[in-house]
């Protein structure tokens, strides 16, 4: 493997875990990334691949979060059986069928998303920190967690956005809730596309030590800077996302 192209992957990786340890979206980074340095593989192979780093940095980011922040563990444990089973299911479904059909909808959700985040300010500003569990909390997570292992990027997004909207957190709750459950659909596909050797050690263990060290220094930047900025970081990584995925449906 060329030195350059683990050496931009990495880069990548870093940058990756230190955005999506504040608000999600770290595959938007990640994602492309290895799209374009390493069009020889298979997709399905590239995405295994790449959740071993978005692991290692979720795990960085969720220790510093549960250093700082008290989690309803109970709770919180079940939610993550449901996000491991339900990403699984979608892993094992990436690896039959092509998930394009998927993007012009999630285009609309996006754009939904941002709009009413951009409107609403004090939209997770002033709620309570950790989630109330409720049957519509506990629905979205298992649609969400079946999209991480389907497709994958902005599902710590999505689930930030499911903890405010459905359970009342303020956007500091949500993300540390987020990367909780996010561990969990990390694993969930890493079972999955492990069992079917759809992963690329080589490539996946030197992204996943520097997914680590950005996901640990985002966790920090964001507990340090609270909702505000968290609030900032979430609009700018939904519209970017947002481009990514209209570039995807428009742009080919």
């Amino acid at each position: 493997m060329d030195i350059t192209i683990i050496a931009l992957l990495c880069m990548a990786a870093f940058l990756a875990g230190f955005i999506d340890a504040i608000v999600g979206g770290g595959g938007l980074i990640q994602t492309p990334a290895a799209l374009v340095l390493l069009p020889q593989y298979p997709v399905s192979t590239l995405i295994g691949t790449l959740k071993i780093p978005a692991f290692s940095g979720t795990f960085a980011a969720t220790l510093r979060y549960w250093k700082h922040i008290s989690f309803p563990m109970k709770a919180i444990a079940g939610m993550a059986a449901l996000a491991f089973a339900a990403a699984w299911s979608g892993s094992l479904l990436l690896t039959k069928v092509s998930s394009e059909f998927m993007k012009p909808v999630l285009l609309v959700v996006l754009a939904a998303m941002a709009v009413y985040t951009f409107t609403k300010k004090e939209f997770g500003q002033v709620r309570a920190s950790m989630p109330q569990s409720g049957w519509k909390l506990w629905a979205a997570i298992a649609c969400i967690g079946f999209y991480d292992g389907f497709i994958g990027p902005g599902t710590g997004s999505f689930l930030i956005l499911a903890f405010i909207a459905i359970s009342g957190c303020d956007f500091l709750g949500a993300s540390a809730s987020a990367k909780t459950l996010n561990l969990a659909t990390n694993l969930g596909s890493i079972a999955l596309f492990a069992a079917k050797g759809k992963i690329i050690w080589a490539i996946a263990l030197p992204m996943a030590l520097c997914n680590a060290l950005g996901g640990y220094a985002g966790a920090r930047l964001a507990i340090g800077r609270g909702n505000r900025f968290i609030r900032l970081v979430f609009l700018m990584v939904v519209t970017l996302t947002l481009m990514r995925l209209a570039y995807d449906v428009f742009g080919r």
